[in-house]
C-alpha cells in the first residue's frame, strides 16, 4: 500500500506543477477562447509621428488639387480608395485665392449616439449644470491637446442625431492651435459664423442642437469612417471644391509626385489658353509653391 501511494506521488505533483505554469488547456480562466478579447481590442495601430515628420510630408502636398490626388491615388494602384462620399462638401468657397482648400495631417476622433436620456425641463441653473457636467465626462473635446501645425481635424460623428459638435468656438480654437481645417461625417453649427470666420470646414449637413443628450466621445486618433472611407492618424486629408480625399501614409511621397505633375501640366496648358483668350491671370493658374 505505501509503494502504491509513493508511485502515484509523483505524477501528481508534475501534473500540479504543468497547470500552476499554464499549461493544459481548458483548465483555468486564461485558457477560455476568446477571454483576452472581452474587455474590448483595436487591431489598427496608430502612428506616432513628429511634427518635423508631418511637416515634410505636407510639403510635398502643397498647392495640389482633390482632382491631382486623385490621379495620383490612381497612378499609384490605389484607385477608388480614400475618396469620401460627395456628401461632404465645403461650407464655404474662395474662388478668388482658394482659402477654403487645405491639406493636413489627420488627428480623429469619434462621436457616438449616446445611450442616455436628455436633461428634460430642469431650472436654469440645474439645466446648465447638467450640460456642462455632460460635456466634462461624456462628450468633451480631449483631441484638441494633440491639435498642432498642420492638423486636419476629422470627425465621425453620430450619424443620425441634429447636433452640432462643430460650433464658430471650438472651431477657432481649433485653428488657434494650428487646425488647418475639419472635416466631420456630419453636422456642425454656426454655420454663418463659421463662413465668416473663414475656418475650411467640410460637412454633411447643419445641426442645431448641442451635444449634451445627443452624443458622446467614443475615442480619439483611432482609425475611424468618414465619408465612407477609413480615415488613420496620420494620413493626409486634402480637400477643396471637388471634396475630400485621404491619402494612406505610406503611399504618400509617391501619389503627391504623380499628382505635382498632373498639377503642372493643368496650370501651363491653362496659362497659354489664358492668354489666347485674352483672360487676366488669376491664382489657379500661379506656379505652385514648391
Amino acid at each position: 500500500m505505501m509503494k502504491t501511494t509513493a508511485g502515484l506521488r509523483t505524477p501528481l505533483i508534475l501534473a500540479a506543477l504543468f497547470l500552476i505554469a499554464g499549461g493544459g488547456e481548458g483548465f483555468g480562466s486564461a485558457a477560455i477562447p476568446g477571454e483576452d478579447l472581452r474587455a474590448g481590442k483595436n487591431f489598427l495601430p496608430t502612428p506616432v509621428t513628429t511634427e518635423k515628420e508631418d511637416a515634410d510630408v505636407l510639403a510635398l502636398f502643397s498647392g495640389l488639387r482633390v482632382a491631382d490626388v486623385a490621379d495620383g491615388m490612381d497612378a499609384a494602384g490605389l484607385q477608388n480608395i480614400g475618396l469620401m462620399d460627395p456628401s461632404i462638401h465645403p461650407l464655404w468657397r474662395d474662388t478668388e485665392h482658394f482659402t477654403h482648400r487645405f491639406a493636413g495631417i489627420a488627428v480623429t476622433a469619434r462621436y457616438v449616439p449616446t445611450q442616455s436620456p436628455p436633461a428634460g425641463k430642469r431650472e436654469t441653473a440645474d439645466y446648465d449644470a447638467s450640460a456642462g457636467d455632460w460635456y466634462d465626462r461624456r462628450s468633451g473635446e480631449p483631441f484638441a491637446d494633440l491639435i498642432r501645425g498642420g492638423t486636419a481635424l476629422v470627425i465621425e460623428d453620430a450619424p443620425a442625431a441634429d447636433v452640432g459638435s462643430i460650433g464658430s468656438y471650438n472651431i477657432l480654437e481649433w485653428k488657434s492651435r494650428g487646425c488647418v481645417g475639419v472635416v466631420t461625417s456630419a453636422a456642425a453649427r454656426d454655420t454663418d459664423e463659421i463662413t465668416a470666420e473663414r475656418v475650411p470646414l467640410y460637412f454633411q449637413r447643419p445641426g442645431r442642437g448641442i451635444r449634451p443628450g445627443r452624443n458622446e466621445i467614443e475615442s480619439v486618433n483611432r482609425p475611424i469612417v468618414c465619408g465612407g472611407v477609413l480615415v488613420r492618424p496620420g494620413d493626409i486629408i486634402v480637400a477643396d471644391g471637388d471634396g475630400v480625399i485621404v491619402v494612406p501614409r505610406a503611399a504618400a511621397a509617391e501619389v503627391a509626385a504623380y499628382a505635382r505633375k498632373i498639377l503642372d501640366g493643368d496650370k501651363e496648358g491653362r496659362r497659354d489658353l489664358y492668354k489666347k483668350l485674352g483672360l487676366q491671370p488669376d491664382d489657379s493658374i500661379k506656379k505652385p509653391p514648391r
